[in-house]
C-alpha cells in the first residue's frame, strides 16, 4: 500500500495454474476485478477505484480516489457476491450471464465428465495445484486437498439422506433438518456440530416496487405480525438453540443493538397489523410468496407465512418451485401479473450481519441493489459513512442511526434464529466450517 493509502500492489504467487494447465495472470484478475465492480458486492470499490491495471505478468494495481480502509475486507468477503477470479476470457462476460465453463484454479477440479446436472457435482484433487506454506485457517492459510475425490449429492428427501449417512453411503449431510437432530445424537457412528460457529438469521423479504408492499405502512404491518417463536417451531421444531433477532445487525456482531425495535412483541400484534394494512389502504392485491418446495425448512416456513398473512385479510398465493426456479423469478422487477413476486423467505449467517457493506441485504440503495430493492437515501449515507470510519464505537453510532431508518422503511422482517448443524460420519475428519455459512473441502480426510 502506497503512503497516501491510494495505490494497493498485488503480486501473484509462484507456480499458479489454472485446471486447464494455463498460468493464473494479472490480466485475470484485473478482468475479474472489472466483472466483480457491476455486481452489488463490488459497488463501494467501483465508487471509490480511479482505475485497475496490469504492472507485469504477476502483478496488478489497483488506485483509489480517496483511501478506503476496508478495501482488503471488501475484495475478501464470501457472504454475497464474493470476487471470484477466473480467466479473462470468462470474466469478460457480465455477471448476469452464466459462465459456462468450469475451470477454477483451486485444490480440487471440477470432474466435467461425471457432471449430472440436479443429481450429483465430483471434484478431483487438481496435482498441479501449489498450496501456500503457511497452516490452513479456515479460507486462508494452505488449501490442501487431503482427499482424491469430492462428490456432492443432491438428496431432496431428508428421510432418504439420514439413511444414506446411517449406511455410510455418504459421509456428511450439511445441513440435516432439525427434526432428524435425534436420529443424529442417538447413532454411535455419527457426530452433530456447528461447524460454522454462527447461527442462520431467516427473514422474509418484501418486493418494495410492486402492490402492496410499495407502501410502507404494508410493509410495517407484516413486520408487527411476524411471530418469531411461531415461526422458529416451524423452522427448527427441536427448539434447541432457536433465538430472536431483533437488530439489523443480527445477535452476535459487535454492532447489534435495541434502538427502534419497539415493534417487536412476543406472539407478534396482528391487530396493529390490520391497522396498519387499513391505513396503507390495501385494495385486495395479490400476494405472492415464492416457496421454495425442495427445501424443507423453508417451504415450512413459506406454507406458515401464507396462513398468517391471510388471517389479516391478504389475498396470498404460493408460488411453489425448486430453489433454482426461486432464484430466477425473484431477480424480477415486474408486478406479479407479469411473472414478479412479493415476499420470499431465506436466512444469511448472523456473522454476515458485521458488514453493511458487504452483506447485500443491508443495501438501501433500490433497483441498484439486492432484490426487493428498497431505497431510503438518508440511509445511503450513513452506509457509505461506514467505510471510513475506524473506531468500533463510531461504528456502533452509526450502526444505531442506520437501525433507526432499516426498521421504519421495514422492507424486510425477521423469523428468528435457528443453530446451523452439520451431521457426519466420525472417520471424517479435518473438517472447517467458516462463519460466513460455508463448509471447506480442503483439509478434510477420511481414517
Amino acid at each position: 500500500m502506497s503512503d497516501d493509502k491510494k495505490t494497493y500492489t498485488f503480486s501473484l504467487r509462484d507456480r499458479l495454474s489454472w485446471h486447464d494447465g494455463t498460468p493464473v495472470t494479472a490480466a485475470d484478475c484485473v478482468a475479474s476485478l472489472r466483472r466483480w465492480f457491476q455486481t452489488p458486492g463490488g459497488q463501494l470499490v467501483n465508487e471509490r477505484m480511479k482505475d485497475v491495471s496490469k504492472l507485469d505478468e504477476k502483478s496488478f494495481v489497483i488506485t483509489l480516489k480517496k483511501p478506503l480502509g476496508v478495501l482488503i475486507d471488501q475484495l475478501a468477503q464470501v457472504v454475497t457476491y464474493p470476487l471470484f477470479i477466473l480467466r479473462e476470457q470468462d470474466a469478460r462476460h457480465p455477471p448476469t450471464d452464466a459462465v459456462t465453463t468450469h475451470i477454477g484454479s483451486g485444490p480440487f477440479k471440477f470432474n466435467e465428465e461425471l457432471y449430472a446436472p440436479g443429481a450429483s457435482i465430483t471434484f478431483d484433487k487438481y496435482d498441479g495445484y501449489v498450496p501456500r506454506d503457511d497452516a490452513p485457517d479456515e479460507l486462508a492459510g494452505a488449501k490442501i486437498a487431503r482427499a482424491r475425490r469430492v462428490v456432492w449429492v443432491k438428496l431432496p428427501d431428508p428421510q432418504t439422506a439420514m439413511a444414506a449417512l446411517q449406511a455410510g453411503e455418504v459421509d456428511v449431510l450439511v445441513e440435516p433438518p432439525a427434526d432428524l437432530f435425534p436420529v443424529v445424537e442417538s447413532d454411535p457412528n455419527l457426530v452433530l456440530e456447528n461447524l460454522y460457529k454462527s447461527g442462520s438469521d431467516y427473514f422474509l423479504r418484501m418486493n418494495c416496487l410492486q402492490k402492496p408492499f410499495d407502501n410502507v405502512k404494508a410493509r410495517q404491518a407484516v413486520l408487527h405480525l411476524i411471530n418469531q417463536d411461531a415461526f422458529l417451531s416451524v423452522i427448527n421444531p427441536s427448539l434447541k438453540g432457536n433465538r430472536n433477532v431483533t437488530s439489523l445487525f443480527g445477535i452476535n456482531t459487535p454492532f447489534s443493538n435495541d434502538a427502534n425495535t419497539n415493534w417487536f412483541q412476543k406472539g407478534g400484534d396482528p391487530e396493529k397489523a390490520k391497522q396498519l394494512l387499513q391505513e396503507a389502504g390495501y385494495a385486495g392485491e395479490k400476494v405472492v410468496i415464492l416457496d421454495p418446495a425442495d427445501w424443507t425448512e423453508g417451504h415450512n416456513a413459506s406454507l406458515f407465512l401464507a396462513s398468517e398473512l391471510r388471517k389479516i385479510g391478504l389475498n396470498v398465493e404460493l408460488a411453489s418451485s425448486d430453489w433454482a426456479g426461486l432464484v430466477a423469478r425473484r431477480a424480477k422487477k415486474d408486478s406479479v401479473e407479469n411473472g414478479g413476486w412479493s415476499i420470499f423467505i431465506s436466512f444469511l449467517p448472523d456473522f454476515s450481519l458485521t458488514n453493511p457493506n458487504s452483506a447485500a441485504i443491508m443495501a438501501m440503495n433500490g433497483e441498484q441493489g439486492w432484490v426487493g430493492w428498497p431505497q431510503a437515501d438518508q440511509y445511503e449515507v450513513l452506509r457509505a459513512k461506514w467505510a471510513d470510519v475506524t473506531e468500533i464505537e463510531a461504528h456502533r453510532a452509526l450502526a444505531r442511526e442506520m437501525q433507526q431508518i432499516w426498521w421504519d422503511y421495514a422492507s424486510t422482517a425477521y423469523l428468528g434464529q435457528v443453530p446451523t448443524l452439520t451431521a457426519y460420519r466420525k472417520d471424517l475428519t479435518g473438517l472447517f466450517g467458516v462463519q460466513a455459512g460455508r463448509l471447506l473441502m480442503w483439509n478434510m480426510r477420511k481414517d
